[in-house]
């Protein structure tokens, strides 16, 4: 008999396009002291790889120039039978190149908020000169999906 555990898991295309969905990523960073830094993101992606863009000068980034490691949540559901989500553990890259920033500035505003890139690039364009991309090289995912269980636990 399999575990609850991995009756709850998603697959790889489950997890795919839960992802691909519009939710909120919540991101946690190594702080200064050794504790958790974690913040709600908007996500994109950059070549099929997790990312979101942030103010240059914000603790995250600063975070990840001491140490690359990152986690991020990405969860929904507001019943026990409800509950998806999958856990991300990886490493970030900083982007600095502007173009590519504004790359993933544009895939992100475009995923959350819908507005077309032509309307939205010049925004994007003055807002990519504050900003640095990261994205994210993921090294393992935990999934989970309840509503597998079909309302029994």
């Amino acid at each position: 008999m399999a575990s609850k555990r991995t009756s709850i898991q998603m697959t790889d295309d489950e997890v795919t396009a839960y992802l691909a969905d519009v939710h909120t990523m919540n991101v946690a960073t190594i702080g200064p002291d050794g504790r958790i830094h974690l913040v709600a993101m908007w996500y994109g992606f950059e070549n099929g790889n997790l990312a979101f863009w942030t103010f240059g000068r914000s603790q995250k980034i600063k975070n990840l120039e001491r140490s690359n490691h990152i986690t991020c949540l990405v969860e929904s559901g507001t019943e026990y039978a409800q509950l998806r989500g999958v856990e991300i553990v990886g490493t970030a890259e900083i982007v600095r190149d502007t173009e590519r920033i504004v790359a993933i500035g544009m895939n992100t505003s475009q995923r959350h908020t819908g507005m077309p890139g032509a309307d939205s690039e010049p925004f994007i364009r003055q807002q990519a000169i504050k900003r640095l991309g990261v994205v994210i090289h993921i090294e393992s995912i935990v999934s989970w999906d309840h509503s597998k269980l079909g309302g029994v636990y």
